[in-house]
């Protein structure tokens, strides 16, 4: 049988209750407000709360968190999410967040890898996007790597501070040969 979530470099799991202190300090790390919608510090309480109350079931909750562990030592290092999940046409956002000292060492590629098999040849996506800063140029060609291609860009779309930027908008649609 076919192992989703497991790579060469990492492995993809659910949230466990022992994840609190690295969702707390990525959702907390104030660089990466502006690459999300998040606006204010999460607590350790409400962290906690969105861990027990997760179903964990992309259909219910029309979301996915899956936490990226380093597969040698099986260490959290970061969270992948399926976001804007629209189960009528098959699609959905990704977004991606290792811990800094983490990046650059092939994780971020082979979780996005991994994720993509699994909405495709299990659960028939027919597409996922996302939305990148087009400053942003490491998560733009990680994204180009796992097969998304640019589909425009967004005039000052993301506003950050008193200030508006532009988005690239980035697609990968399941190939044709997978469809059913």
């Amino acid at each position: 049988m076919k192992k989703f979530f497991v790579g060469q470099l990492v492995r993809l799991r659910a949230v466990e209750p022992e994840d609190l202190e690295l969702l707390y300090q990525i959702e907390n790390d104030p660089s990466l407000w502006s690459i999300s919608n998040f606006t204010v510090p999460y607590s350790k309480a409400t962290l906690n709360d969105y861990i027990k109350n997760s179903m964990n079931d992309m259909f219910a909750d029309r979301q996915l968190r899956l936490i990226i562990c380093e597969l040698s030592q099986d260490r959290p290092i970061g969270i992948i999410d399926i976001t804007d999940f629209e189960p009528m046409h098959g699609r959905a956002e990704i977004g991606i967040s290792l811990l800094k000292e983490e990046r650059g060492k092939g994780y971020a590629a082979e979780a996005l890898d991994l994720l993509c098999d699994y909405v495709f040849t299990f659960l028939h996506f027919k597409q996922l996007d996302a939305h990148i800063l087009v400053d942003n140029v490491d998560s733009i060609h990680l994204l180009h790597h796992a097969g998304f291609v640019d589909c425009g860009i967004l005039k000052e779309w993301w506003k950050i501070g008193n200030k508006y930027y532009d988005m690239v908008l980035l697609q990968k649609v399941r190939p044709h040969d997978e469809q059913t």
